[in-house]
């Protein structure tokens, strides 16, 4: 039963390295010297811990999700916006320093990747209600 338990609890450290190699460059450093890795890590980490600090806390102030409470319900008119994402924040902060198209463009794709994950997230709950209600 230990091992299981310790098992699990390095599966969220793999995600956690995985995301921060994806997302933040964990892995681009071509340094020789343990000091520049080091700093390399702990900068790209700690710009990691302040996206998901800022993600959870935005979290904490959004609104419920809509989802559908029937199988048969239609999709509503407007699903909402996800809350922020680390990746999302992420891309925020790299709007405030690196401008290659206007703010509007950026803040578009911003709101538009929100609602479509939002409808995304409607239709999935919807199809989940389905089959529950198949299985019994």
């Amino acid at each position: 039963m230990t091992l299981v338990r310790v098992a699990c609890l390095r599966w969220p450290v793999e995600e956690g390295f995985e995301f921060g190699k994806d997302h933040f460059g964990l892995d681009h450093s071509q340094v020789r010297l343990y000091t520049a890795l080091l700093r390399h890590i702990v900068l790209t980490l700690a710009a990691l811990a302040v996206c998901a600090v800022t993600a959870a806390q935005v979290k904490t102030h959004a609104s419920a999700p809509i989802l559908p409470t029937a199988p048969d319900q239609s999709p509503p008119e407007d699903p909402g916006l996800i809350a922020l994402t680390v990746a999302e924040i992420k891309r925020l902060f790299t709007l405030v320093t690196r401008r290659l198209q206007p703010e509007t463009h950026h803040l578009h794709w911003v709101w538009w990747r929100r609602r479509h994950q939002a409808r995304a997230r409607w239709f999935h709950h919807r199809a989940r209600l389905r089959r529950q209600i198949e299985q019994t």
